[in-house]
């Protein structure tokens, strides 16, 4: 990679006149153009120091983390440029040594670092050497922001907060009915044995729901969702969910079924599709008002290809155009009427992991409508 030298060129000391440019270990790819990679271009902090340790490339991400110009750095003593101190308060360079430490080194894993004031950094070094366990001659230091690491650790301190919050009830109840059960067993009519068995049998329900979504945004946020793709009758599958909750007491006249035929062969995983059509039907009967439509019809993907659409749309207050944004996002609620904000989190994921995407948006009714496609056809490996 071709790496030269941000800001003002003559930063480096009279005794190093080729200071100023780095000489690349190797030729990189280049731009379209024939233009090279420059520092700058780069989204990490580079900092690279010669063989006296001397900063001889300093980019503008580097200047950025820093709030240090430039060509104040140029020419000047890595250690002064960086003056890095652990979370302990001990001074890095001191401690890691790079040119006066052990030959066989060959750089410094990332670790959260200090800046003056305190600022925390990510810090990674290599040790550039012209032959094994020779002198280094060139410190390449990367630099990150620590933005993005605490975004996702408040994140799973939200996801534990809201897990914590959300077993202690059910927890509480299945505690308190069995133990009063265990100790006062003789004092209980049947009836009411049986109304404390079928609470405890709900919220024990509840809880290995809570222990499902955990595992699959566990394995939606690691890449590792498994799909298990079999042919699958969206149709029929629509119309068992809608009896489904005709069955639990919710009238038939509440829900429609809108198929648009001929439908494409859709091979699918039978267990996801149920969960995302479960999710999205309980989320348009809770939240939504009026009849909840399902309509499942042809479609195409993004990129053109034959697909299938499930469309789920209600007639309620609908979502507010600056809340849409956030409806797949984990935590995100509708209104206030419970749930724990995950399930739509882990419908796109679904959707997503089958090749497919999902949308929402305004119903003509005026409520919220949902819309996934999936891509039809029979898998590669079945061809």
């Amino acid at each position: 990679m071709d790496v030269r030298t941000s800001g003002r060129q003559g930063g480096a000391p009279p005794d190093a006149p080729h200071a100023s440019r780095v000489r690349p270990a190797r030729q990189e790819p280049q731009r379209p153009g024939g233009a090279a990679v420059l520092p700058d271009d780069l989204p990490d902090g580079l900092v690279v120091a010669d063989a006296r340790g001397r900063v001889v490339c300093f980019n503008a991400a580097a200047a950025r983390i820093t709030a240090l110009p430039c060509e104040d750095a140029l020419g000047r003593p890595v250690e002064q440029v960086l003056p890095l101190e652990d979370l302990e308060g001990r001074r890095w360079w001191k401690v890691t040594d790079p040119y006066g430490g052990l030959a066989i080194r060959t750089g410094q894993p990332e670790r959260n670092l200090l800046l003056p004031g305190g600022r925390e950094v990510l810090v990674s070094a290599r040790y550039v050497r012209a032959r094994p366990a020779g002198p280094v001659q060139r410190l390449v230091v990367t630099l990150r922001g620590t933005e993005a690491r605490r975004r996702t650790e408040r994140s799973h301190a939200e996801l534990i907060a809201t897990v914590a919050h959300e077993l202690r009830s059910p927890l509480t109840s299945v505690k308190g009915f069995t133990a009063t059960l265990l100790a006062k067993w003789e004092r209980f009519t049947d009836d009411q044995k049986r109304l404390m068995l079928e609470t405890v049998d709900a919220d024990a329900d509840r809880v290995t729901r809570l222990i499902a979504e955990l595992l699959d945004i566990s394995r939606i946020d690691s890449g590792r969702l498994e799909i298990h793709r079999q042919p699958v009758d969206m149709a029929a599958a629509v119309e068992r969910h809608i009896r489904a909750h005709v069955a639990a007491g919710r009238p038939r006249e509440r829900f429609a079924r809108r198929i648009v035929t001929p439908l494409p062969p859709l091979w699918a995983d039978p267990d996801k599709i149920d969960q995302v059509l479960g999710n999205l039907l309980e989320n348009a009967v809770r939240h939504g008002e009026g009849t909840v439509t399902m309509e499942v019809a042809p479609a195409r993907t993004r990129t053109g290809d034959e697909g299938t659409a499930v469309t789920v749309s209600d007639e309620g207050p609908g979502i507010p155009e600056e809340s849409m944004s956030r409806v797949f996002t984990r935590f995100w609620r509708g209104s206030k009427r419970g749930g724990t904000g995950l399930g739509l989190y882990i419908v796109k994921g679904i959707v997503e992991a089958h090749g497919g995407a999902i949308t929402v948006g305004r119903s003509p009714a005026g409520g919220a409508e949902f819309r996934f496609t999936l891509p039809a056809g029979v898998p590669a490996f079945m061809a």
